[in-house]
């Protein structure tokens, strides 16, 4: 097994043991999904537009809080994750609400192994691709499921933001971590899940490789897609940094420097028909 291959099983080891923690926490807050709420957020919901009769595959999509939710709002779902705790899960919660979905336990690079067809639409998002140490690969899988003619589109935290010092008492935007990769990953010991902090599990060490968004474009284009657009937000979905409020729309700003850095950002592309 290589060093690559160990921190991904390292990755797998501590999602598998989270799953449980995250399906019963306030943060994803199933029982308001089984109540019948959406958990995509407006930006999403705005970008992809009416999704009804479309097939769309959820790369990342852990216990399939939003592939459901894709469901519910009429798109012909499939989730894939490499945590079979996840995807166990998922099938779970997809029974129990009466949504018809499949879910595929795969890595992702081996997908195209472990899935057939392709989609109208194959969709990632948000704190996804910082566990991914090779992302011309992870592009090439996204754009093996696309159909010609047809979207792929990402939502994810910006990378830009994830430099700074992102402890409980920080204050301001000090840089703290690298936005450039080099051969190493980032490697946390962190105790605690970002559900809940005060929890306890074995599998606490995990592996992050970072980003930057010439990389992802970059990939994305190599992989015979066409950019349609590359949008950024002053604004985010999760609090990953301290010094944040909930504004009047729903969305999470910054209470120093708001509007200074991008916090989000989405790309839109398209596999060409001819």
């Amino acid at each position: 097994m290589s060093t690559t291959d160990e921190h991904l099983e390292a990755n797998r080891r501590h999602w598998d043991e989270v799953v449980p923690i995250h399906a019963a926490s306030d943060f994803y807050d199933v029982a308001s999904f089984k109540a019948g709420e959406t958990k995509l957020k407006r930006v999403e919901l705005e970008e992809l537009g009416d999704v009804r009769g479309k097939t769309l595959l959820h790369l990342q999509c852990h216990f399939g809080l939003d592939t459901l939710s894709w469901g519910r709002e009429g798109a012909i779902v499939t989730g894939a994750d490499f945590s079979e705790q996840a995807i166990e899960t998922a099938r779970a919660l997809a029974a129990e609400c009466g949504i018809d979905a499949r879910f595929v336990a795969s890595d992702l690079y081996a997908l195209p192994e472990a899935l057939d067809g392709q989609f109208d639409i194959v969709f990632t998002s948000y704190g996804v691709l910082c566990w991914l140490p090779d992302i011309t690969g992870w592009a090439q899988v996204a754009a093996h499921f696309v159909r010609r003619g047809s979207t792929f589109y990402v939502v994810e935290f910006h990378p830009f933001a994830q430099i700074f010092d992102d402890a409980p008492d920080a204050d301001g935007l000090r840089v703290h971590h690298r936005y450039f990769p080099t051969d190493e990953p980032l490697r946390f010991d962190d105790l605690g899940t970002y559900t809940d902090r005060s929890a306890h599990f074995e599998n606490n060490t995990t592996y992050e490789w970072p980003h930057p968004i010439s990389e992802v474009v970059t990939a994305l284009i190599g992989a015979g897609l066409r950019i349609e657009f590359l949008h950024e937000f002053p604004f985010t979905t999760y609090q990953f940094l301290s010094f944040t409020e909930v504004v009047a729309d729903g969305s999470m700003r910054l209470t120093k420097h708001d509007g200074s850095v991008p916090l989000l950002y989405s790309i839109k592309a398209t596999k060409p028909k001819g």
